[in-house]
Parts: C-alpha cells; sequence; structure tokens
C-alpha cells in the first residue's frame, strides 16, 4: 500500500499545484470582487424608484373597466398582474399575462399601445423626481446592464440620461413605456471591479444563459476542487510537534510559505467561500423554486376567470389624496383593489371585516394536499426572513404547512400578497449559500461594521492565499 499511497500523494500535489495555476487569478479577482459588491449591487429598478416616478392618477380620464381592458388584451385567465397607472398622461392598465406577456392598454379609449416613440419616453423619464435634464441617448436592445432575460418582453429601450448629478440613466420600454431599470455612474463604474468580474457577467456569454451558467459550474467546480486539494496538501504538510530543520511548522520559504500558512489559517473559509459560489449555481435543480405556482396563486386567488369584481367608482371613493396606481386582484374569492398613495401606506379596498382570518383561510388553499400547522405574525426579523442588500417587509406572516418540502409563505397582512416561498431545500440554500459566502448572519447584520470587519478579515486571508498563489504559479511557469 506504501507505493500506491505515495503515488495518490504525488497526484495531490501534482493536482493542486494545476488547478492552483490555472485558477489563481480567478481567486484575486473574486476575492477583490467580492469586497466592491458588499457596497455596491449590480443596477436594479427598486420599487420603491419605480413608484416615485408614477404621475398621480387621472380619474376624471379613466373610462374604461379592467374587465373592459382584459377583453382587449385577450386574456381568458385572471392574469399574474393587473394594475391601473399612467402613461406620461393618459392612464394605462399594464397586464402581465401568466406566460410573462405585457400588454398595455389604454384606460381613455381601450386602444392597445403596441409601441412608445422617443418624444413619450423623454417625458415618462421626466416624470422621476431626479430627473434635471433629461436627454434621449438613443434606443438600445441589449447592453451589459439590460443583459438578463427579465428584460426580454421590454425590449428595446429608450435610453435617457437624466442630468442629475448622479449620472443616472433610464431604460424605458419601446414596448409599454414603463421604466425597466436605472443605473447611476457610480453604480456603471464599480460593478466592472465587482459584480462583472464575480460573476463572469460580460455581454456576450450572459445574453447565452445555458452557456453562461455551464461556464460557472465548471469554472467554480475546478476552483473549489484546487481549493480543496490545497487544504489537504497544506494539512499534511505542517508540523506542529516534530518541526522542520528550520523549527518552522512548514517546509516552504518565502512566498510558498505564505500561501502555506495563509492556507492553514484562511483555507476552510477559501473552500467554503468558493463551494458556496458553486451552489449558488443551483447545479441539478437540487434547490426548489422560491415562487409560488400559478397553480398555487389561482387557488390562493379563488377566482381564474377575467373580471375584477369591483366598480371603479367604490375604488375611487376609497382612495388616498394622491394614488399613483391601482393593482387588482383577489383573495378566496373576494375582489379587492390595492392603490399605492404618495405618502403613506398602500390602501386596500375593499377589504371586508375579519381581513387577517381571511387571509389564513385563502393561505389553506396554496397547498389543498397538506394542512396548514402554524400561522404567526413576525414583526421583527429572524434567520429567514431578514433584511440584507433587500428590505424586507415587516409585519409578515408566515404560514407554515406539513407537506413532504415544509412549505412556508410569507404573507403582506396589510395587502394579502404572497412574497415568497421557502421550502426545506430553500432552508438548506439559506445556510450553504447566503450563510457561507455573504456571512449574513444576523447578529451580524444587526451590529454593522461588525459584518463588515468579518468580511473583510476573511476577504484578506483569501487574498493572501490567491496573491502567493499567483506569484509561485507565475514562477512555475515561467
Amino acid at each position: 500500500m506504501r507505493p500506491l499511497v505515495k503515488r495518490l500523494r504525488r497526484w495531490l500535489y501534482l493536482g493542486h499545484r494545476w488547478l492552483g495555476i490555472a485558477t489563481c487569478l480567478l481567486f484575486v479577482i473574486w476575492f477583490v470582487s467580492g469586497v466592491v459588491m458588499m457596497y455596491v449591487g449590480f443596477p436594479s429598478l427598486t420599487e420603491a424608484e419605480r413608484r416615485a416616478a408614477l404621475p398621480g392618477l387621472a380619474w376624471e380620464r379613466v373610462t374604461l373597466s379592467p374587465e373592459a381592458a382584459l377583453g382587449a388584451a385577450g386574456q381568458h385567465r385572471f392574469p399574474r398582474e393587473l394594475r391601473l397607472s399612467m402613461l406620461d398622461r393618459e392612464p394605462v392598465y399594464r397586464i402581465v399575462a401568466w406566460n410573462g406577456g405585457q400588454h398595455t392598454i389604454s384606460a381613455a379609449d381601450g386602444r392597445p399601445i403596441d409601441g412608445v416613440d422617443a418624444t413619450t419616453a423623454l417625458a415618462v423619464a421626466a416624470r422621476d423626481p431626479r430627473a434635471v435634464q433629461p436627454r434621449g441617448l438613443g434606443t438600445i436592445e441589449r447592453d451589459q446592464w439590460s443583459v438578463t432575460a427579465r428584460y426580454d418582453r421590454l425590449r428595446p429601450f429608450h435610453l435617457v440620461a437624466l442630468g442629475d448629478r448622479d449620472g443616472t440613466r433610464l431604460y424605458v420600454s419601446a414596448r409599454t413605456g414603463q421604466i425597466a431599470l436605472d443605473t447611476s455612474a457610480t453604480e456603471r463604474f464599480w460593478n466592472w471591479l465587482g459584480a462583472i468580474p464575480h460573476w463572469i457577467y460580460l455581454t456576450p456569454l450572459r445574453a447565452q444563459a445555458a452557456l453562461w451558467r455551464d461556464v460557472v459550474l465548471w469554472v467554480s467546480g475546478f476552483a473549489a476542487v484546487g481549493a480543496l486539494t490545497g487544504l489537504w496538501v497544506g494539512l499534511l504538510r505542517v508540523r506542529v510537534r516534530r518541526r522542520y530543520a528550520s523549527g518552522s511548522i512548514s517546509p516552504y520559504r518565502g512566498w510558498a510559505a505564505w500561501h502555506h500558512l495563509g492556507g492553514l489559517v484562511g483555507g476552510l473559509t477559501l473552500v467554503t467561500f468558493i463551494a458556496s459560489g458553486w451552489l449558488s449555481m443551483n447545479p441539478n435543480q437540487w434547490f426548489g423554486p422560491r415562487a409560488p405556482t400559478q397553480a398555487m396563486l389561482e387557488r390562493y386567488a379563488g377566482v381564474v376567470e377575467p373580471r375584477s369584481g369591483l366598480d371603479l367608482d367604490r375604488i375611487r371613493a376609497a382612495a388616498c389624496a394622491d394614488p399613483t396606481e391601482v393593482r387588482f386582484s383577489w383573495l378566496a374569492g373576494e375582489p379587492r383593489a390595492i392603490l399605492t398613495c404618495r405618502e403613506g401606506p398602500p390602501v386596500v379596498c375593499c377589504a371586508p371585516d375579519g381581513e387577517g382570518g381571511r387571509i389564513v383561510e385563502a393561505a389553506r388553499r396554496l397547498l389543498p394536499e397538506a394542512a396548514l400547522t402554524r400561522a404567526v405574525l413576525l414583526t421583527g426579523e429572524d434567520a429567514y426572513w431578514y433584511s440584507h442588500h433587500q428590505q424586507r417587509r415587516l409585519p409578515v406572516l408566515r404560514v407554515t404547512f406539513d407537506d413532504p418540502d415544509a412549505t412556508w409563505f410569507h404573507v403582506d397582512p396589510a395587502t394579502g400578497e404572497i412574497l415568497g416561498r421557502v421550502d426545506r431545500s430553500s432552508r438548506a440554500y439559506r445556510w450553504l449559500f447566503h450563510a457561507q459566502h455573504s456571512f449574513d448572519f444576523l447578529f451580524l447584520l444587526q451590529r454593522r461594521p461588525a459584518w463588515d470587519a468579518v468580511v473583510w478579515l476573511l476577504s484578506a486571508a483569501g487574498l493572501i492565499i490567491s496573491v502567493s498563489g499567483v506569484v509561485i504559479g507565475w514562477r512555475r511557469l515561467r
């Protein structure tokens, strides 16, 4: 067995050496970009930014009922989303079908709106409170910031610069007139040092989602094996009791010693960072979906027919002083309209008494084959509902089921909206990815800058390993 063990050990050393040479520069890039991403995320339009740019609803111009709008859009089921808002000076119904299709119907005369010109897009952008001197920058199909498939139903875009100090640019859909995305000069600069290299987010590659996913899986997979073999080699070569002739626990000198000793201190962190990054791509679909299915949402609504069930005059009477949007939905067979107000919380029209009980009763329909075992109102954050780069709504109602996946749903108790679905695999993902990759432990997040200090320290240890690996790898190649 001794010759076999010796041969396997040699292959272990050689495997780590060449995997390290192939991936060590990527490790440096990942650690540096990861620190940048702690403070600058990839550009996106937040819900608060979207709502702030909505003009006040021109009720006097709304003549079309929601049912008529659904008919004009050719909807045979109640859609995923039905909203009444403004397209510059014109009230419109915005409909998102279950297949993702987008429809815009004029609430003034019922005509379908299939396109928006540059002049209208500029007027829409001028409604944004950040606008100073808006100017059009032309039309684009896809760029670095709008590369993902989520924007496919809205392409192409009118790109508008707002002329503000932050260098904000808005992407206004040439199909629907919606603002789909905003970017600032700070985001555009720092993301070239952050998310783009970290996620290997180059436009030609990321535009091909399946290819990009395979590339990230294979690259991060090889990197994880390289990190794991390095930790193994480091433990095999260390001597604590019977030290080397120099008196050191390591046989190496110079950069190699930094690599060895750094790996002993931060090697486990390095392995968990890279392995959790690999898991973030959900290999083999090990982790379940985090959104409710269409069937779940339709059971929760209790209605599938394309009708709203509410009179516009009734909604207008219940409206706040300056409404900007109305969202139509159903809850356990009861119609409702959720009005977004310029100031203050949303107004629900026309919810019956005993709203909390009705939400729980509707929630039972989400999984009819399982029993709802618990409904808890969370007034504070916990390990599975917390804010980190994304603000969570509170209070929130958590309902749990006894199905084989031990599913939870989070529901807004004020509006009845389902905010998320969490099953056993999702909770495992929270600990296997988020906890190990972002260190988003609640006791650290609630005591910032403690979280920043810990992640900076771990990243510094990873950089010592990575930079020393680049140096000794280059020397080996040379």
